[in-house]
């Protein structure tokens, strides 16, 4: 039963400095043996009592790794939620924006459907394991060396506390509603007659479409004036937001659709030798209409239905949540 100790002992000390292993023996023989006395005295035999005086003390290597002061872990409690949070940010943030403009540049190099899925998804892998292994190297390097460590664990206060506020549409969200509503009326109406020769999209539209979609983003900007002196998400809200997301969202996709949003005059960019750019750009669209139209009407939906109940929301961008 000597040789059970010693070999526990040992597969203990590989993992400890060789300056510590010399004391560390003596410490964790002695701690044995006294568990082991105290278990014979109290009727065990030394046999028995070495094994579960052993047991107790668990994997040796982890054992070794608190002698020594070494964590076992790659990220420990202090700095784990940091690291989420950080790395949360960056793959809601920096992962789309690489991914799209990886899609743009094959699209404008060679818009073959083949390269164009096999580049997003291969971006989206790449770049998202960059990720995670660069922010995670960094961490455990901080967690391992210290540096650094003790000013990040004590940088919480009650500052960070998150803010919970009555559920009301914020200024910043009617700035930006109203805000991206006139550029987009703007940017309709100067690529017909400033930016270029050759206006971008359909001029026939001008006729009907165009106008009518002008009008429905004048009244985006009426509905984003409206909810901010409503003060609050409302059903009534979340039904006018989805009647005036399908009313903009249909006819677009519908122009995208028929191949009548874009001037098939215009070449520019568009002109790609061997491929029909312009179909490839619609469908893009159409997809990026669909998805973000939906969003907003699930979300405003969502909104609306927890203010009625009284439940918490996390407002967009923030630290802080409504009530």
């Amino acid at each position: 039963m000597t040789s059970l100790v010693d070999r526990y002992v040992f597969t203990a000390l590989r993992r400890i400095p060789e300056q510590q292993r010399a004391d560390i023996d003596r410490e964790l023989r002695a701690s044995i043996e006294d568990a082991v006395d105290a278990r014979v005295d109290s009727g065990e035999t030394r046999e028995a009592a070495v094994e579960s005086a052993l047991t107790e003390l668990g994997d040796p290597e982890r054992l070794a790794d608190r002698y020594a002061g070494r964590p076992a872990f790659l990220i420990g409690p202090d700095l784990f939620p940091l690291w989420r949070r950080l790395l949360t940010t960056l793959l809601w943030t920096v992962l789309p924006i690489v991914v799209t403009v990886g899609v743009v540049a094959q699209i404008l190099d060679d818009p073959e459907i083949g390269k164009i899925i096999g580049g997003a998804v291969t971006g989206l892998i790449t770049v998202g394991a960059h990720l995670c292994f660069w922010v995670t190297l960094v961490f455990a390097i901080i967690e391992r060396t210290g540096a650094g460590k003790a000013d990040i664990s004590a940088r919480w206060s009650l500052k960070d506390l998150p803010k919970y506020e009555a559920h009301r549409a914020t200024l910043g969200q009617l700035i930006s509603g109203v805000v991206w509503a006139t550029l987009l009326i703007a940017g309709l109406v100067l690529q017909q007659f400033t930016f270029t020769d050759v206006p971008v999209l359909d001029p026939a539209n001008w006729a009907f479409w165009w106008p009518v979609l002008i009008a429905l983003l004048v009244l985006r900007i009426f509905y984003h004036v409206w909810v901010h002196r409503v003060g609050g998400w409302t059903r009534a809200v979340a039904v006018v937001n989805a009647v005036l997301t399908v009313a903009y969202t249909v006819p677009l996709v519908w122009l995208m659709a028929t191949d009548r949003f874009f001037n098939p005059e215009f070449h520019g960019f568009l002109d790609v030798e061997g491929a029909d750019v312009r179909s490839w750009l619609s469908g893009i669209l159409v997809a990026v209409l669909v998805v973000g139209g939906l969003w907003d009407i699930v979300t405003t939906a969502w909104r609306a239905e927890r203010a009625r109940r009284g439940l918490p929301t996390k407002i967009p961008g923030t630290g802080g949540y409504y009530c």
